[in-house]
């Protein structure tokens, strides 16, 4: 396989105050990632939780960072809910054993990893206090100016911003629990596909301006999806798009035998009108005049393509569906 993330939730601490969802969100990230939502493997998934027993040190994080990327060559996911710790030089990740003048790793470390790795894309997951602080210049950041490098395929999704905590709400962080809002099809667009950039469009939008701001940090060429959920419309529907409008612009003439229930339906018609139904409640098709498909057949009105539908049309028409 060659979709791989590591998954890590913190909850309970020796030196600092215990946390409550954590663990738990780690665990509903496992289910999520793990398969698409028609039950295809989507990542290979390693969780690490926290308990009085099974503990996430410094050295095992550190150790199970290098093991996501090594040689690796594919697309990685690394997810860590937990506390973060803040510093003028950048933030950090607390373990297991932190300690006051000692709390963790630093955020950048996880990031230099990434960007130094050959891995072909890395998104970088973090629910904790003071997040949005990964990526960023150490020197630039002691002035007050907040600024990633990142190499070309690495992406960040912060909880929030540099100076802000991040917060939990019935059992769960705010942060987390929509990002698997997002990827449990929040997000997806028409196609099914849910990309980074989509779950933090989607979970900004849901954030008041006056609670923690979620960032996103990316360098990437391609908004690859990180979970596929059930498409709106099938490939097999979108691809006939060229085929019902010769030009993206194109009317199509209904009439009464496009529905089923009228007398002079004919088969293969009331099949196109169940086709267009499906666009329609997509998005991608509206009647000429009106809202309603019914009604257009009965009075042998036309129906077009919405912008979202030309922008499929397009699509198939370069062969990129």
């Amino acid at each position: 396989m060659d979709r791989r993330a590591l998954i890590v939730g913190i909850d309970h601490y020796d030196n600092f105050s215990p946390l409550s969802g954590c663990v738990a969100d780690a665990d509903s990230m496992l289910t999520v990632l793990a398969r698409n939502e028609d039950g295809s493997v989507n990542f290979d998934c390693r969780k690490f939780t926290s308990s009085v027993t099974d503990r996430i040190t410094r050295p095992f994080l550190r150790a199970r960072w290098k093991e996501l990327f090594g040689s690796f060559k594919g697309d990685a996911v690394f997810y860590f809910a937990g506390h973060g710790g803040p510093s003028q030089l950048g933030g950090f990740l607390v373990t297991q054993d932190g300690e006051e003048d000692d709390v963790g790793l630093p955020m950048n470390e996880i990031v230099q990893l990434a960007n130094d790795s050959p891995t072909r894309s890395v998104l970088i997951v973090l629910d904790c206090c003071f997040s949005g602080a990964a990526g960023n210049s150490p020197s630039l950041q002691t002035a007050g100016l907040y600024q990633a490098t990142l190499r070309e395929g690495v992406t960040i999704l912060a909880a929030s911003r540099p100076t802000q905590t991040a917060g939990e709400i019935d059992g769960h962080g705010l942060f987390t629990d929509l990002v698997l809002g997002a990827l449990r099809g929040g997000a997806a667009d028409v196609r099914g596909r849910v990309s980074a950039a989509a779950i933090y469009g989607y979970v900004e939008s849901a954030i008041g301006s006056w609670a923690q701001r979620p960032l996103y940090k990316s360098h990437a060429a391609r908004l690859d999806p990180i979970r596929l959920c059930l498409p709106k419309v099938p490939d097999t529907i979108l691809r006939e798009l060229p085929h019902f409008f010769s030009t993206k612009d194109a009317q199509y003439r209904l009439d009464m035998s496009y529905e089923e229930t009228n007398g002079a339906a004919k088969a293969a018609n009331v099949e196109v009108f169940k086709k267009f139904k499906t666009l329609q409640l997509a998005g991608l098709l509206m009647p000429r005049y009106g809202s309603d498909l019914y009604w257009t057949a009965e009075r042998s009105g036309s129906v077009e393509l919405t912008a979202l539908g030309q922008f499929y049309w397009r699509l198939v028409d370069e062969d990129l569906i």
